[in-house]
């Protein structure tokens, strides 16, 4: 049994943080599900901009939507919907066995749209119905702004993937907006079971502080912030409104560790998987990390539920002069304007591509 395998036996789900054609086309995907125990999968703008500029895969599909005269955005989403559609129903089987607790892909909303509620509502609604899949996570921000359109969207039955969290606090905040999304289905007569997670970054805190602190400091951070609000996870379960809501048939959100690929070259390539192991919650991570946790990764002790010695690290660094909630609020910000940055890196491939192929003289065949 490799280590993927012993990790999902402990009961913590892998997801791939990565999507491509290439890889669904390779059958890689399904290689990964049968024999690395991945249940799961999640996407970004980065990742949707890094698979079309470095492959020609998406050529054809390209021409195709050239040819009916769309560009830009409407482009993009055309070729994510077809992708995300293929790994969805991939990971279908899960999601049926598991009845809905596993299995889960995930679409983003438009990052221009990490403050605007109204917006971001009416996105996650096209996405979701668009894709028309039930496992479905329409990835929406978790900035303040963006609370009223997650809790409107569980009210709507769209499943949400909270990203972007990087504090306790923050993790509260959007955990509350999903559990009063829920309520009001409950008070409307609504089936309270909506899928939902919670993505935490992870491995930011850590590359944002790495100059300012010793090496016994390196690489602490990041994984104190996760026992944390693994601990407070487990709080906001066992407390009398997410018990009532199960009780009405609400199904739990779900902690999800992003970002979980180790940044600092010094550091073991499984540094937070390691780290991170616990049950009911999920690990989301780059192709790279999955292959060296089959390849040499070891699984750590289960993460302590009382938060462990998070406490003692927190105090280590503001000695140091780092404040966490200042912190956490500087990397949400920009966390948002780097995903802008790199829908704008995205919507450039397009353009280029889509000129490119343009004045090629390959002919465009349609698809039926």
């Amino acid at each position: 049994m490799n280590a993927p395998q012993r990790l999902h036996c402990l009961g913590q789900s892998l997801w791939l943080d990565n999507i491509t054609r290439d890889l669904l086309n390779s059958k890689a995907l399904e290689h990964y599900i049968s024999d690395l125990s991945v249940t799961g999968l999640t996407s970004n703008p980065t990742i949707f901009h890094h698979a079309i500029k470095n492959s020609h895969a998406y050529d054809r599909a390209m021409r195709e939507q050239l040819a009916r005269g769309r560009s830009g955005e409407e482009l993009f989403f055309e070729l994510a919907f077809e992708d995300i559609e293929r790994a969805a129903d991939l990971f279908r089987p899960i999601f049926d066995q598991s009845n809905g607790v596993d299995g889960w892909v995930s679409l983003e909303v438009s990052p221009l749209l990490a403050y605007d509620p109204l917006e971001t509502l009416r996105m996650a609604k096209e996405l979701y119905y668009r894709v028309d899949r039930s496992n479905l996570l329409v990835k929406i921000p978790g900035t303040k702004e963006s609370l009223p359109a997650i809790e409107e969207a569980i009210f709507a039955g769209i499943p949400v993937n909270v990203t972007l969290l990087l504090s306790p606090e923050q993790y509260v905040a959007a955990a509350e907006a999903v559990l009063r999304g829920i309520e009001r289905r409950m008070e409307a007569d609504l089936n309270p079971r909506v899928g939902s997670v919670a993505s935490i970054f992870v491995s930011r805190w850590d590359a944002a502080i790495a100059d300012q602190v010793p090496g016994a400091l390196k690489n602490q951070m990041g994984i104190a912030i996760a026992n944390e609000i693994y601990r407070t996870y487990r709080q906001l379960l066992a407390s009398p409104r997410w018990q009532r809501a199960f009780n009405a048939g609400a199904s739990p959100q779900r902690l999800v560790w992003a970002s979980t690929g180790t940044k600092d070259p010094q550091a073991s390539d499984d540094l937070y998987v390691r780290a991170l192991a616990a049950p009911f919650t999920v690990n989301t991570m780059p192709e790279c990390t999955l292959k060296a946790l089959a390849d040499h990764g070891e699984i750590g002790p289960l993460m302590p539920v009382d938060g462990g010695n998070c406490k003692e690290v927190f105090q280590e660094f503001a000695n140091l002069g780092i404040r966490v909630n200042i912190l956490a609020a500087q990397l949400q910000e920009a966390g948002a304007k780097s995903f802008v940055q790199s829908w704008s890196d995205l919507m450039e491939v397009i353009e280029s591509k889509g000129s490119a192929l343009r004045q090629s003289d390959y002919p465009v065949e349609f698809s039926s």
